[in-house]
């Protein structure tokens, strides 16, 4: 009988130790690429949001693999830094279950995994302390004190910030917390489920960053929307959230499966729905909290309550990209919705008609987790436009005379 603890530390100096080299080869692509601080800073930012919207798709790739414990032991794998050192292990847990959680394949897979969230970790951490080198360079700068070696080439007259840096670090560590519960809890649903919007947080805080940087370093201000417009898309932005939210827990718990059809489901419009047992929010995958298994009417609540609710959130993402199509400053943004509305649209319905393909669930979640991305980048990119005030350019961090600004919408005027 297996008797692993489901924490061993032993690995954990080699876990370090890779995801320190994974992070090294993209610094010093970086480093070699941009001259400049601040510009490096910039970069890198951008460079850790692609690599963690990578480890998010791969993320869903190991959950629909079924591969989220083919290391039934955290941080390593039966207490080796990688499957090769417990491929004996592996190989017993499997002749005992052929189909069972531990597989060879399953075991690379999810330490994979781990490799590059360790990875993703250490250029947070760098990314965290660099930013932190820059501003205090910065304000020497300001001062008028000769600043040591890297000259900071963004606008130095808007400061930088180490806050944002400073929480992404602490989030990150609960992600991983988070990552060693999804494994130690025998991926407990609300874990799971909240490790995935761990992710979709964390990308949402490096585009900011990212953002800001790009806004400081072309001298240019948020675009003016009116009142009905911005909260039209602050609303949309957390309809997508709860959305996303919904679509985890149907993911978790293989609810994908309870409706075959569209747009009814199991032939009827209503089919019958156990609301309150399929969201039960703390129990084991598969049971109730009292340990009994939970009905497939609760499977089947659990679907339809996401797929009524794209409804609602495909229509907001689509009357706001027609809005923001007409803004010139935020035409990019209402394009990148539409085509990712269409994306999820097509993927979606792929999952309920195709009966769940692999590659149409790894996208849905990574066409998720880019309109979290998208409108983060929207937020970031406009901002309330006074009453009665003219709105700022793009192309300035000054306001524009009454008359050459936008409208209250974000028109032109």
């Amino acid at each position: 009988m297996n008797t692993q603890a489901l924490y061993d530390l032993t690995p954990i100096v080699w876990l370090i130790v890779a995801g320190a080299l994974l992070a090294l080869g993209p610094l010093l692509w970086i480093w070699r690429r941009n001259a400049g601080a601040a510009r490096r800073l910039h970069a890198l930012t951008v460079l850790t949001l692609f690599l963690t919207f990578d480890l998010t798709l791969f993320g869903a790739f190991t959950r629909l693999t079924d591969s989220g414990l083919g290391c039934p032991d955290w941080p390593g794998c039966y207490g080796n830094a990688s499957p090769v050192g417990a491929r004996h292990d592996i190989a017993a847990a499997q002749a005992a279950q052929p189909t069972g959680p531990v597989t060879h394949g399953k075991a690379w897979v999810e330490m994979i995994h781990r490799y590059g969230a360790t990875g993703v970790g250490a250029l947070i951490v760098v990314l965290a302390l660099a930013t932190l080198v820059a501003r205090r360079r910065q304000r020497l700068s300001l001062r008028g004190t000769p600043a040591s070696k890297g000259t900071m080439s963004l606008n130095e007259t808007a400061p930088l910030s180490t806050v944002w840096p400073a929480i992404t670090v602490v989030w990150v560590c609960m992600q991983g917390a988070f990552g060693a519960l999804t494994v130690t809890w025998k991926l407990y649903p609300a874990i799971v489920t909240l490790h995935l919007l761990g992710a979709i947080g964390l990308l949402a805080m490096l585009c900011v960053q990212a953002v800001r940087y790009q806004q400081i370093d072309s001298g240019r201000a948020p675009t003016g929307l009116g009142r009905t417009l911005r909260t039209g898309l602050i609303a949309t932005t957390a309809l997508l959230v709860l959305q996303i939210a919904l679509g985890g827990w149907v993911s978790t718990n293989y609810a994908v499966v309870a409706c075959l059809q569209f747009p009814t489901c199991q032939d009827s419009w209503w089919p019958t729905m156990n609301f309150a047992q399929g969201f039960e929010i703390w129990r084991h995958l598969g049971m109730t909290s009292d340990e009994v298994p939970i009905e497939f009417a609760s499977l089947t609540a659990i679907h339809y309550v996401h797929r009524l609710m794209a409804y609602a959130v495909f229509g907001a993402i689509g009357m706001l990209a027609w809005r923001l199509n007409r803004i010139p400053g935020l035409r990019p943004q209402g394009r990148w919705l539409a085509g990712l509305a269409l994306l999820q649209l097509a993927t979606g319905l792929g999952n309920v008609l195709l009966g769940w393909p692999l590659a149409a669930a790894v996208l849905h979640t990574g066409g998720a987790a880019a309109l979290a991305v998208v409108l983060t980048w929207t937020l970031c990119e406009s901002r309330f436009a006074p009453a009665g005030a003219s709105a700022f350019s793009k192309a300035t961090l000054q306001p524009r005379p009454r008359g050459l600004g936008n409208g209250p919408d974000g028109e032109a005027a």
